[in-house]
């Protein structure tokens, strides 16, 4: 098990909403065959974390999407080589933000790339982030996204 809570973190990567959900953009977006810096990315998540990408069921053609759960070195392991074959560029480009105390919820619509040059993005879609704030820092403690499709575009709300 990674302890996160005694790993060197980037201070700055957690100081504000802003900056962990400009971190969780930065960490996963690189060129192709990059190796990205997952000590970094496993920094910005509060222990146990989840990361929940609405996903196609294998093997269950009737279900559609669904959630899969996956803690953070689920999520790395299910990336990973999707990441060495192709380059993967994500960017937030609309933010909704409801706060009340110590906990944050962010719905951060964001546009994917294999290149930062392309003009048109691959996919959209929404990133549901919710977050805590221990006082001292900002964490993320899931991330549940589902990407655009015919059946389901993206709202103009969120645009």
């Amino acid at each position: 098990m990674f302890d996160v809570m005694h790993m060197k973190t980037n201070s700055h990567d957690v100081e504000s909403i802003d900056a962990i959900i400009a971190a969780s953009y930065d960490v996963i977006s690189g060129p192709r065959g990059k190796k990205r810096d997952w000590d970094r990315e496993r920094s910005l998540f509060y222990p146990g974390a989840r990361l929940i990408p609405t996903a196609t069921v294998p093997g269950q053609t009737n279900v559609g999407l669904a959630p899969l759960v996956l803690d953070v070195e689920g999520y790395i392991a299910r990336v990973e080589p999707i990441f060495d074959k192709e380059g993967f560029y994500e960017t937030e480009v609309a933010r909704r933000t409801e706060e009340f105390g110590r906990i944050a919820q962010v719905w951060s619509t964001y546009e994917s790339r294999h290149d930062p040059s392309e003009v048109e993005p691959f996919m959209r879609g929404i990133n549901s982030f919710q977050l805590f704030d221990d006082g001292k820092r900002w964490w993320i403690l899931s991330v549940y996204w589902q990407h655009e499709s015919l059946r389901h575009p993206l709202p103009e709300k969120y645009l």
